[in-house]
This record gives structure tokens, C-alpha cells and sequence, in this order.
């Protein structure tokens, strides 16, 4: 296999706001063919609008705060991570996102599949 483009950096500076969704704030660094990555910040308290990734699983890793999501029936299963942890979203799975500190949240978001990276959704299929 013979690479044609080179290897580079993307510093933050060079993000890009991405992807809105009430209550969060996503960056993008790149795009690749079938991939997507970039950060999320959340603030203290603050909990995102409902929404899938299309056909794109989500690995997100945890650096500073914590990650409460919802999801399932209803929204009624919940999941926490904290910095050091990771966690998969599979491709259409309608979630929120929610901080539950009194600090910041942040991760880092490797996205792979198609389609289009964030789908917002009035909400959960019902219990």
C-alpha cells in the first residue's frame, strides 16, 4: 500500500466547531473516509437534546469530568464514565448526554460508518 498524504497534526486551535446539540459543544479535528474525530465539552449540570449517530459507532474516552447517557426504551437505562474510561455507542442508538460534576466534561470522540455524524431526535422510542 503506498500513502499519498502525509501524516500531520491538528492542534486545537485548528478545530472546528461540529455537529450541534443543545447542551454540548463538539469539535471536529478531521475526517477521513468512514471516520470522524474530534472532542465534546459539557458544562456542569448541562444535559444534551436526544439524538443518534446515524451509522457511525461512537467511541467516546473520558479526559477530564464525567459522562452520564441515557438511553434505551423510554431513556430509562443509564450508563457513567469517568477520565480513563471509554464508551461505545452503537450506530443508531438514540441517546443524551449529560454532566453530572460541578466541572467540565471533556472526551475525545472517534466516530466510524456512514451516514451523517449526529442526528437530533425529539426523544427516546417510548418505554
Amino acid at each position: 500500500m503506498v500513502v499519498t498524504e502525509p501524516v500531520r497534526v491538528v492542534r486545537e486551535s485548528e478545530a472546528v466547531d461540529a455537529d450541534p446539540t443543545p447542551g454540548m459543544r463538539r469539535r471536529q479535528a478531521f475526517t477521513a473516509p468512514g471516520l470522524w474525530a474530534g472532542v465534546v465539552h459539557t458544562e456542569p449540570g448541562a444535559t444534551s437534546g436526544w439524538h443518534h449517530h446515524s451509522g457511525h459507532e461512537t467511541s467516546l474516552y473520558v479526559v477530564a469530568g464525567r459522562m452520564r447517557l441515557e438511553f434505551g426504551p423510554g431513556g430509562g437505562e443509564v450508563v457513567e464514565a469517568g477520565p480513563g474510561d471509554f464508551i461505545h455507542v452503537p450506530a443508531g442508538a438514540i441517546h443524551r448526554e449529560s454532566n453530572p460534576d460541578d466541572g467540565p466534561s471533556t472526551a475525545v470522540i472517534a466516530r466510524t460508518g456512514e451516514g451523517p455524524p449526529t442526528v437530533n431526535v425529539d426523544g427516546p422510542a417510548p418505554a
